[in-house]
């Protein structure tokens, strides 16, 4: 329902906007558009062609540009720093924090990240240089290095006025971290355990040391998965030595969850979770050949199974009418299992422990949904053909279709990830060549034994 809602927010302030462009009265574009949070700015920048997001972009408060960098993918960022000069590109980023800079960072041009070193501060840089450090998608690269640390020897007086000089605290911050001397992790305390108990009373009466840090290689799909499981904020980075180096909040592992759900959604088909709606022609051409072209390849190849049956084809004529329902209802019921599986798969909820026992059920639906569905096109094609063999032939290849597909959607996902693959990516196309060419050989090489012999 709030994602619908979303939705039609959107959708209502993009025919706004361009209602308002259309009409050459700038003046309503630039109110509205600055009513928006930079992530609602993004949004409608990538939602807009090429020619009217130029004109909005140059709308945008200044104060918010780079937020905005931050909230638009690899592609619309691109076209938005082109309409930039070096100096707005260094004004725009060089408030924003460490965690979010490395993101940008290195889709700037190089002179423009000289320029940004050069105004930030020793600490800050060092900082920067830090989190840049470690691979993309890592816990070390999600990290903020600006936290909040206090030691376990203190009270909470000296914890409040210590809060109180500093004047501010980084977004998000919903505990403090107490560390060692060697500014090891210890545990965490609330904020409103300082405000509840008494001046006098020790830190280290209150250290929350239940909640485990996050090792600074650790996936960010892991990083997502935990902060899921507990309902963390924020939650603290530390190295192989157990020394805090930052921490992680709910802002970033949201952003995380959105894009591996784009990328499931877009990777089946073989697109970009950044590709711009609006990319030049000749670039989305160059991204979507390649895919297709792989297409086309397993085609041929499920043609080439059908080839084989081009004699039993030529004598019963009918064969070729059944044919593509045997290999669709194959790869729709395959495409239930993958979509499955690579839920699992992502969430850490399939592994060697339980894979056995998942195939054992899906072969079981697979075989109560063949006997069903089978039946129900075996009555179908008796009625229309009055071919009683006809019938049996297409029954018993929908019910071995069907379980080919479920044995498919658990085990290609299975191997792509052992290979290092993207199963949401790959498994698609690999699924729909083993229905097609299996459904094919099925109902074909059945007809053969059964109807020619």
């Amino acid at each position: 329902m709030a994602e619908a809602v979303r939705h039609d927010k959107t959708a209502r302030q993009l025919r706004l906007l361009s209602d308002a462009l259309d009409s050459g009265r700038l003046g309503p574009v630039r109110r509205l558009v600055n009513t928006l949070s930079p992530a609602e700015i993004g949004n409608l920048l990538e939602s807009l062609p090429p020619a009217k997001r130029t004109v909005v972009w140059g709308l945008v408060d200044a104060e918010d540009d780079g937020e905005v960098l931050v909230h638009v993918g690899d592609d619309v960022r691109e076209s938005l720093l082109a309409e930039m000069d070096p100096d707005e590109i260094v004004a725009a980023v060089e408030d924003l924090d460490i965690d979010d800079l490395a993101d940008l960072v290195e889709d700037l041009p190089d002179t423009v990240i000289d320029e940004v070193l050069k105004s930030m501060d020793r600490e800050n840089r060092e900082r920067l240089e830090q989190v840049l450090s470690y691979d993309e998608d890592t816990a070390g690269r999600l990290m903020n290095p600006d936290v909040v640390t206090v030691r376990a020897d203190t009270t909470v007086d000296v914890v409040l006025r210590y809060l109180r000089l500093r004047g501010e605290l980084p977004e998000h911050t919903d505990h403090l971290y107490v560390v060692s001397r060697r500014h090891q992790y210890l545990g965490r305390i609330a904020l409103q355990a300082l405000l509840t108990h008494d001046a006098t009373t020790p830190i280290n009466q209150l250290i929350d040391d239940e909640q485990p840090a996050i090792g600074v290689e650790e996936s960010a799909d892991e990083v997502a998965r935990q902060f899921s499981d507990h309902d963390w904020i924020s939650a603290p980075v530390v190295d192989d030595n157990n020394i805090l180096l930052g921490r992680i909040t709910i802002d970033d592992v949201v952003d995380i969850i959105r894009s591996q759900a784009e990328h499931q959604a877009l990777g089946a088909a073989g697109l970009d979770e950044d590709e711009d709606l609006f990319s030049p022609v000749p670039r989305a051409w160059r991204r979507r050949i390649v895919w297709l072209g792989i297409n086309l390849g397993t085609a041929f190849l499920a043609s080439s199974v059908v080839g084989q049956f081009q004699g039993t084809i030529d004598h019963i004529v009918a064969l070729a009418v059944l044919m593509p329902i045997v290999a669709g209802m194959g790869g729709n019921a395959g495409t239930q299992v993958l979509a499955l599986m690579v839920r699992g798969l992502a969430l850490g909820q399939v592994g060697a422990s339980n894979v056995r026992t998942l195939m054992w059920k899906e072969l079981r639906v697979a075989a109560m949904n063949g006997v069903a569905l089978g039946s129900v096109v075996a009555l179908a094609t008796w009625a229309w053909f009055r071919e009683p063999m006809l019938a049996l032939v297409i029954g018993i290849a929908m019910t071995l279709n069907l379980l080919f597909a479920a044995s498919a959607g658990v085990l290609v996902p299975l191997t792509l990830k052992r290979m290092n693959l993207d199963p949401a990516l790959a498994g698609g196309v690999i699924l729909t060549t083993v229905t097609d060419v299996m459904g094919f050989l099925a109902f074909l090489g059945l007809a053969t034994i059964i109807l020619l012999r």
